[in-house]
């Protein structure tokens, strides 16, 4: 194969590479299918203007390699819960929120579809913008481990700038913080009211089906340790 993909992408606008990104990206698997798995090796640069590049002759050190297989979950067009579940509990621990509150924000954001492109350029599981994701040393946005990864990290960062206030943390994930900073409460959008709520309502849903007793309204649960741990018939939740 020659350089078919070298520069695919290139000084584009956020919104318009990403809008090719997603059919160049949809293309690679049946692009792999016709090489040797060995010489199958695309590789994935984003510039700080949000522009993607794509190439299989790096020529270039910021480029990351995208693993192509066949056994990959990349390309699947949905990943269930229980797929995500090792991922999801992994970057939960490690970042101290409860699993329930990841799931809630990959059900909202993009339904589990890794391959979600949103309008304003968002990505993955957890719809990562580009910008974010430079900043959080996310290589591959599409890379369900990755994005994960990525969105746990980002929403610790916003409930620990907004003191654990999880309608603000989410209203940020969605608005952007500067706009919460600027009204110091829920900014006056819609949209963003709407994705709070949604959020929320997932949340609940997931944390009593992990068992999980609510004591106190649920936009009130952030961090994991301010969770109660399920109870038994003969023992009642610490909080």
């Amino acid at each position: 194969m020659h350089n078919t993909f070298s520069r695919l992408i290139t000084s584009l606008g956020r919104h318009a590479a990403i809008g090719l990104t997603t059919t160049a990206i949809a293309g690679i698997g049946s692009l792999a299918c016709s090489v040797p798995a060995a010489t199958a090796e695309i590789y994935q640069y984003v510039g700080r203007d949000g522009s993607i590049s794509l190439t299989n002759v790096p020529s270039d050190a910021r480029y990351r390699k995208i693993e192509i297989e066949s056994k990959s979950n990349r390309f699947h067009d949905i990943l269930s819960e229980r797929e995500l579940e090792p991922v999801i509990r992994r970057y939960s621990s490690q970042h101290q929120l409860h699993p329930a509150l990841i799931r809630a924000v990959i059900k909202a954001e993009s339904n589990f579809d890794p391959r979600a492109v949103s309008r304003a350029g968002a990505i993955g599981l957890m719809q990562l913008m580009p910008q974010t994701a430079l900043r959080l040393d996310v290589r591959d946005m599409y890379d369900p481990d990755d994005n994960v990864g990525g969105g746990t990290k980002y929403l610790r960062q916003l409930l620990d700038r907004f003191h654990g206030n999880l309608p603000l943390a989410l209203a940020a994930y969605n608005a952007g913080e500067h706009a919460v900073e600027h009204y110091q409460a829920l900014p006056p959008y819609d949209e963003t009211r709407r994705y709070v709520r949604k959020v929320l309502g997932y949340y609940r849903t997931f944390l009593v089906r992990d068992g999980v007793i609510l004591e106190r309204p649920v936009s009130r649960y952030a961090p994991a340790e301010t969770i109660a741990a399920p109870a038994t018939s003969s023992e009642e939740s610490s909080r």
